[in-house]
């Protein structure tokens, strides 16, 4: 029995001492406060680094937040009303040269997409079989002439004859109707002369105006014919030229009222709108209105100088119905959208802003024609506007004098 209570003493001086329960429960319970306090405040810079991002400026004279935001003054300008659309570029006028006799072409005297002028020489064809009929022609017409002189003195011969009652009048009168037919088959000769001539003339191809040539459809040996309808070769005239394009017809009473008032000008840009090509003028509005796609068709007229525009190429349009004088214009992205309409965020003279709901008359080019709700020399926000609500302290950047295009 002492060697069992021996055993069992050296066993529990061995062991580890076995901690209170209570007290493991509360150091679990500071570890995990330890660790969310530690959290917290991690999060809480964390944030405070974002708000310094996202421009948020702390004012230690008021203890508030400013937000940074984008202004602009609003302005009194002229205000050019536009009407923008999608037009296609076409020649002035468009030829396509053929010839209008048969033979075969001897000469080609231009090149493909050469400028030409009017009267140059384009095509020669052989002028040969023309031109013997030509002089048939002519000598038939001196046969006649010789047999006209002839009976014009036998006329005479039998007129002097007639009063000394030496010749009938029958024959006098057959003498006369000689001569009349001889008189007439000279006009005919005449006629035949000039149809000969013309086709003789039609053997040289000239250009019919100055424009630029495009692909040449024949060559020299070739055989044409004047009822071939592919032609020859076609010639356009870019200088002026034009540009077709249509409006909602909607604004038909605009347009109207425009070309009333005078000259109505036309801007074409680049298809993407960014780059201005020419200016020109408003030429003519059609006369009836696409039912099918609910447009009126109009043409303008460039000088194109420079060759800027080229026919087929697709364009954007400008056309300028009226001008607003001296109206109330702000930058558009500082008119906003909201339930009840339209709004804008006015800045006060304490840097804090106020909503003020206003009516927009009109808008393009990134400008706004204000009608209501705003007055000149205001300042409105242009950027930063979906930190604000009424009442919110800002930090305006360098302000920004919006004006008309």
């Amino acid at each position: 029995m002492s060697d069992l209570k021996r055993f069992r003493k050296r066993r529990m001086a061995a062991a580890p001492p076995r901690p209170h329960p209570a007290l493991g429960r509360r150091g679990v319970i500071l570890a995990i406060l330890v660790a969310l306090l530690l959290a917290g405040y991690l999060g809480l810079r964390e944030a405070g680094r974002n708000g310094v991002a996202m421009g948020v400026v702390k004012d230690t004279t008021h203890n508030a937040a400013l937000q940074q935001v984008s202004v602009a003054k609003v302005s009194t300008a002229d205000f050019p009303v536009y009407l923008n659309g999608l037009g296609t570029v076409q020649p002035y006028d468009t030829v396509t040269v053929r010839s209008r006799v048969d033979g075969e072409v001897t000469k080609v005297s231009f090149r493909q997409g050469q400028m030409v002028k009017e009267g140059d020489l384009l095509v020669q064809i052989d002028p040969r079989p023309y031109q013997a009929t030509l002089d048939q022609a002519l000598a038939k017409k001196a046969e006649d002439e010789s047999n006209l002189k002839n009976a014009l003195l036998n006329l005479q011969r039998y007129s002097t004859l007639a009063k000394e009652d030496s010749v009938s009048q029958q024959q006098l009168d057959t003498q006369q109707a000689s001569v009349n037919q001889l008189q007439a088959q000279i006009k005919g000769d005449q006629a035949s002369i000039d149809s000969a001539q013309t086709q003789v003339d039609y053997t040289i191809i000239r250009s019919p105006m100055s424009g630029r040539a495009g692909f040449r459809l024949v060559d020299p040996g070739n055989i044409v014919h004047a009822s071939d309808a592919t032609g020859i070769v076609t010639i356009v005239k870019l200088q002026p030229i034009s540009v077709v394009f249509s409006a909602p017809e909607d604004q038909l009473p605009q347009i109207n009222e425009a070309l009333a008032a005078g000259t109505v000008p036309v801007t074409a840009l680049s298809s993407d709108g960014l780059k201005m090509l020419s200016q020109g003028r408003l030429a003519l509005v059609n006369n009836v209105v696409d039912v099918t796609s609910g447009t009126i068709g109009m043409k303008a007229t460039f000088a194109n100088a420079d060759n800027a525009l080229w026919p087929g190429l697709s364009v954007s349009t400008q056309l300028l119905v009226k001008t607003l004088k001296q109206v109330t214009v702000v930058p558009s992205v500082a008119v906003q959208r909201g339930q009840n309409g339209l709004y804008a965020f006015v800045v006060s003279d304490g840097n804090r802003v106020a909503v003020r709901n206003i009516r927009v008359a009109q808008e393009g080019n990134g400008q706004a024609v204000v009608s209501d709700g705003l007055s000149a020399d205001e300042t409105v926000v242009t950027a930063g506007q979906f930190r604000l609500q009424d009442g919110t302290a800002v930090q305006p950047t360098a302000a920004i004098t919006s004006s008309a295009p």
